[in-house]
């Protein structure tokens, strides 16, 4: 299960006392898989791999929600405003907010639940090449095969359906929403804001396998 407590609101990593309080939390037995995954993304890689947040579920999740890429506010060591180190709703973003509020509004434990990037490593761009999809897919299939209670993956934003072919084949169900982010909200706003509902059947669906 999760350790620590789930902050009541969004945007909690903004606080560098948090974010110490969270990377203490990084070999508890749930997450210590998922962390010594991502040290094994980092070796030998030049961009920076965001942590899996302790407070989700780690190993023990039945849900992965596979967005796109890694934005600026996971980097612990951008200039300026700090980033958490961690792809979490908890980030100080617009997008982690969004995530973090449409959870709720989804009725999604939270325990329930894994985040991670189809493109999991930041490289100061938002940018995405052909090649990274294609990567990303196939580590995709590395990653869900550490999580053995896993029995659903939501693929949120239309880079991350790239992974659909790949991960057809797995033994759990796949279903898509659109990205939760202010660009997708300021060009769809009435298909954004039904982002929960999207989520919310996917985990009935997931709880009646």
């Amino acid at each position: 299960m999760s350790a620590g407590r789930e902050p009541e609101a969004p945007r909690s990593l903004r606080a560098p006392e948090a974010r110490e309080a969270r990377r203490m939390l990084l070999a508890e037995p749930h997450v210590r898989p998922l962390t010594a995954y991502v040290d094994q993304l980092r070796a030998g890689s030049p961009d920076e791999f965001p942590d899996f947040d302790p407070l989700d579920g780690g190993v023990e999740a039945r849900m992965l929600f596979l967005l796109e890429k890694p934005g600026p506010m996971t980097s612990a060591s951008r200039t300026g405003r700090a980033g958490s180190g961690f792809i979490s709703r908890d980030n100080d973003d617009p997008t982690a907010e969004a995530i973090f509020n449409f959870m709720r509004d989804a009725g999604i434990p939270r325990q329930e639940t894994v985040l991670w990037n189809l493109i999991a490593g930041w490289n100061e761009t938002r940018k995405v090449t052909a090649r990274e999809v294609s990567e990303g897919a196939l580590e995709t299939l590395r990653l869900v095969r550490l999580m053995p209670r896993l029995k659903a993956v939501v693929l949120v934003g239309k880079r991350a359906e790239r992974a659909r072919p790949l991960l057809a084949a797995e033994a759990f169900s796949l279903s898509g929403s659109l990205h939760p982010s202010p660009i997708v909200r300021a060009s769809r706003r009435e298909e954004w804001e039904q982002i929960p509902e999207a989520w919310r059947a996917a985990y009935k669906a997931m709880a009646s396998l």
